[in-house]
């Protein structure tokens, strides 16, 4: 939430968030943060601050102020997750999560190369392989508990309302500049901002490898399947393509009258 109260933003990974979370920050002091957004202890209310949580509560139990969070298409979430978090070399200059990679590499056979090598390794096969991973953390919750960068949007976002919130927007990834426009264009913060004159907030970009092949490539009919039974919902919710990969754009717009009977229960 901003420090304003002008609005309020359910953190959704792998959907634009670094990039939200700097337009809020500059909307309240007309700069952004010089760093990662993620890393910032001020400037923003944060739930994971002790601090913020009453205000936040507060604010989003009387619908104080706008309410919205950012979904993307579930196939290019969960490649942006693997490349990012599995592929990748964090900030930190060490892997995600200490031993998972190589507890991934024991158990399931992925290989993600090394930046010794660039980073040469069988992008579709380790993806494939990786996939079967986050099902079994999603359905089975084994070897681990499920990541929240490749567990369902639908998951996250139900939180917010079933804790009494309601969502005033909800935006794709894929229509950026659009949504978040429209969001600062409702909620009354002290600094205007054009979303077009945003600079690249993406702290995941240049971590680890690019992906080689275009969508549909890495996903065979079981890999499809896996995806179906970890993001079903995802898709019919948000209104994304499962029949074609390729197609990274909604077919149609949110409902969220429907968002909020069926997240709500």
């Amino acid at each position: 939430m901003t420090e304003s109260e002008s609005m309020v933003y359910r953190v959704v990974p792998k959907c634009a968030c670094s990039s939200i979370g700097q337009i809020m920050f500059y909307s309240d002091h007309g700069r952004y943060f010089d760093g990662d957004i993620h890393d910032a202890t001020s400037g923003l209310h944060k739930w994971n601050q002790p601090d913020s949580q009453p205000l936040i509560e507060a604010n989003v139990t009387a619908h104080k102020a706008l309410a919205f969070t950012c979904v993307r298409n579930p196939y290019a979430r969960i490649l942006s997750s693997f490349f990012d978090k599995i592929a990748g070399i964090q900030r930190n200059g060490k892997r995600y999560r200490g031993n998972l990679v190589p507890e991934l590499m024991q158990r399931y056979g992925v290989d993600v190369g090394s930046p010794e090598n660039g980073f040469e390794f069988d992008q579709i096969a380790s993806f494939r392989r990786f996939l079967l991973f986050a099902r079994d953390t999603i359905r089975w919750r084994r070897p681990m508990e499920p990541d929240i960068h490749w567990s369902a949007m639908s998951g996250h976002i139900s939180t917010f309302i079933v804790n009494g919130g309601r969502y005033d927007q909800i935006f794709f990834t894929e229509k950026f500049n659009q949504g978040m426009q429209k969001v600062l264009d409702a909620a009354p913060t002290p600094v205007r901002l054009d979303v077009n004159d945003v600079p690249k907030f993406n702290e995941s970009e240049g971590h680890g490898p690019k992906r080689a092949h275009k969508v549909s490539a890495y996903f065979d009919d079981l890999s499809r399947h896996l995806i179906w039974e970890i993001y079903k919902k995802d898709f019919q919710l948000f209104k994304y393509d499962f029949d074609n990969p390729d197609n990274k754009l909604p077919k149609n717009e949110i409902d969220l009258d429907e968002i909020h009977a069926k997240l709500g229960r």
